[in-house]
């Protein structure tokens, strides 16, 4: 039997799921185990250094030093890295942040809120940098993996790839692909949000008059939220088109299918989509697929939703 692959675990900012996705892989994990050495993953194992490895999974953004820090010191300490999980990959919905500064965010969460009585903040330990950044904003990324977290079996694949030296057979299609909605026109002339159902089970929410962003976000989950009569709120990141070309966004995709699927207009959805941006672009927008486009105007649009 070959030797058996180190594999580093790292985690940053990030809320541990991307870990969960990992126990989801159930009897399927103990064939990477049959094949790895887990030589640090921070949930499991009380270890402060980085070990060499052979493949690093990074979960979590980057928002503090130490998160700096430490994406350095996996990256010269792993032949691979995997951004593992949507954080990692284009920010996460921490980046929802970017709407404020860190003093800004500091004084909600310690002093201007309801449940707080003090008026000092406490000295940070790490301290905020002053935006979240995607992992590949300080180090050299080998293989993205975005989703919250990635579907079992797309984090099986994309691990025992790299593990035998394979090219992933990672798909590049949309969350409709795996929807069972079907599409058709309506007469429908206003928007629904989420909880002014009830919707058919059977027909596209775009069609019924309900925001769903499944034709605009890459599938790396298998539509479990469309099935189940949730609509999809792009926890996975954008399409493949709207990352690679600078023009196409996602309220113009959403609105311009939307529009032709109803009776309400375009510019009608369009506005629905700006007012709440904060929702919308919260997974993607501390990368620089959304920041960089021209048609990203999230803070004016943030403002125009205040003032109204």
């Amino acid at each position: 039997m070959s030797e058996k692959k180190k594999l580093s675990i790292e985690w940053l900012s990030g809320c541990s799921g991307c870990e969960v996705g990992l126990v989801d892989l159930h009897e399927k994990l103990l064939n990477v185990l049959d094949e790895v050495d887990l030589v640090r993953i921070p949930i499991l194992m009380d270890i402060k250094g980085y070990p060499k490895a052979d493949v690093g999974m990074i979960t979590g953004s980057i928002r503090t030093e130490h998160d700096l820090n430490s994406a350095r010191k996996m990256r010269e300490a792993c032949d691979v890295i995997i951004a593992f999980g949507t954080c990692p990959v284009y920010g996460g919905p921490h980046s929802g942040g970017y709407a404020d500064t860190p003093q800004e965010l500091l004084d909600v969460a310690f002093c201007s809120n309801p449940s707080t009585v003090t008026t000092d903040i406490p000295d940070q330990t790490p301290k905020l940098l002053d935006q979240t950044l995607p992992i590949d904003a300080e180090i050299e990324v080998d293989l993205y993996m975005p989703g919250c977290p990635p579907h079992p079996g797309h984090i099986f694949d994309g691990l025992m790839s790299l593990l035998r030296g394979q090219a992933p057979k990672i798909p590049r299609y949309t969350v409709c692909y795996n929807c069972d909605r079907k599409m058709k026109k309506s007469d429908v002339t206003t928007l629904r949000r989420t909880y002014e159902g009830p919707f058919d089970p059977d027909i596209c929410f775009l069609t019924q008059g309900c925001l769903c962003f499944g034709s605009a976000s890459l599938d790396r989950c298998m539509a479990p939220c469309p099935k189940s009569g949730v609509p999809c709120f792009s926890c996975g990141g954008p399409s493949e088109p709207i990352i690679l070309e600078p023009p196409k966004d996602v309220r113009t995709r959403i609105a311009h299918q939307m529009s032709h699927l109803t009776k309400i207009p375009h510019d009608t959805i369009v506005a629905e989509i700006e007012s709440q941006a904060k929702t919308h672009y919260a997974y993607a927008m501390a990368s620089p697929v959304f920041r960089q486009k021209p048609t990203f105007l999230f803070k004016k649009w943030t403002q125009k939703s205040e003032e109204a």
